[in-house]
């Protein structure tokens, strides 16, 4: 069975819930018009202290839920929460202030069309920006592919440049991969992709970035590591991908290993020109004999290895 890519899935899981999200705002919204201006029976839970927990909306923000999970770290995702609970406060003022037959102010109504006008540009936000990353989304793998890559490298370069962090990237790329589809089938090689993208995904930090460059290639950045660092990152997942078993045929596992190119993300130069220095780097670790990683420097312009980092086998 092939792989499934949960972050993709919540990922889709939440422009739905975002959707339903502001049609139950508009419905409560039509409720709370209702109660202020046709004096019908307002909702008990709109006058509570934790209104904002109570409504469908407010139940699905602090549900927990997978939805939820791949959200919580956008920062809109907190200021969405917060404008919701203003809304919720001036709209059961507003509703304590009726119900005692006082007039509402016009300062306390448009605080209240503020938040909610807020709050409903926050949902949008959202929702478009999550729609914007599943459409970068590599179909196949569920990385990113290759779409927005560019603009990634240059925000991180603009941090090298400043002095802010160092980087690394690493071009990787599945050695052999021909004679698999050859020899297996196109749904075979498709697993073995999507069991090398699960586990770069999930050998990484949260902050790294891997990138379906092409084909059997991916991109890998290691923003705020040094190169030593860096090195000993990529050797790790080097070893790891080796170890990495994959159905091809009953009771026979297949081992595809993988051999990287290495290159510090260089202040002086542009971003297409490390990409272009870790695929040199790629094509000596290749050279040398394959499953296994190299270190880009000068003479590599020669396409020569150097400093390569053998398997133990």
């Amino acid at each position: 069975m092939a792989i499934q890519h949960p972050p993709s899935e919540e990922l889709r899981a939440a422009v739905t819930e975002l959707d339903r999200c502001l049609y139950n705002h508009e419905q409560w919204l039509e409720g709370l018009f209702g109660a202020l201006i046709c004096r019908l029976p307002p909702d008990e839970r709109d006058l509570d202290v934790d209104a904002h927990r109570k409504c469908r909306l407010g139940q699905w923000y602090y549900s927990g839920s997978a939805a939820t999970a791949s959200l919580i770290k956008r920062p809109g995702f907190a200021e969405l929460g917060t404008e919701h609970e203003r809304m919720h406060c001036y709209a059961a003022k507003m509703l304590r202030t009726s119900m005692a037959g006082e007039q509402i102010s016009l300062e306390n109504f448009q605080r209240f069309m503020n938040a909610q006008k807020r709050m409903h540009l926050e949902i949008s936000t959202l929702r478009q920006e999550i729609e914007d990353m599943l459409y970068a989304l590599d179909p196949l793998t569920g990385i990113p592919g290759r779409v927005g890559l560019l603009t990634r490298l240059r925000e991180q370069l603009g941090l090298v440049k400043r002095g802010v962090q160092s980087c690394c990237l690493a071009m990787m790329d599945l050695d052999g991969f021909k004679s698999v589809n050859d020899r297996f089938g196109h749904g075979v090689g498709d697993e073995v992709l999507n069991s090398y993208a699960h586990h770069l995904t999930q050998g990484l930090r949260p902050y790294d970035k891997v990138f379906r460059y092409g084909g059997e290639e991916f991109l890998i950045m290691l923003p705020d590591t040094t190169l030593e660092e860096g090195t000993a990152i990529i050797e790790r997942l080097r070893e790891g991908l080796a170890l990495l078993p994959h159905d091809a045929t009953p009771g026979d596992p297949l081992y595809v290993t993988a051999s990287f190119g290495i290159v510090p993300l260089d202040a002086d130069v542009s971003v297409e020109t490390s990409i272009e220095r870790a695929d040199k780097a790629l094509y000596a670790a290749k050279a040398a004999g394959r499953n296994r990683s190299a270190i880009w420097d000068s003479s590599m312009a020669a396409n020569e290895p150097h400093s390569l980092h053998d398997s133990a086998a």
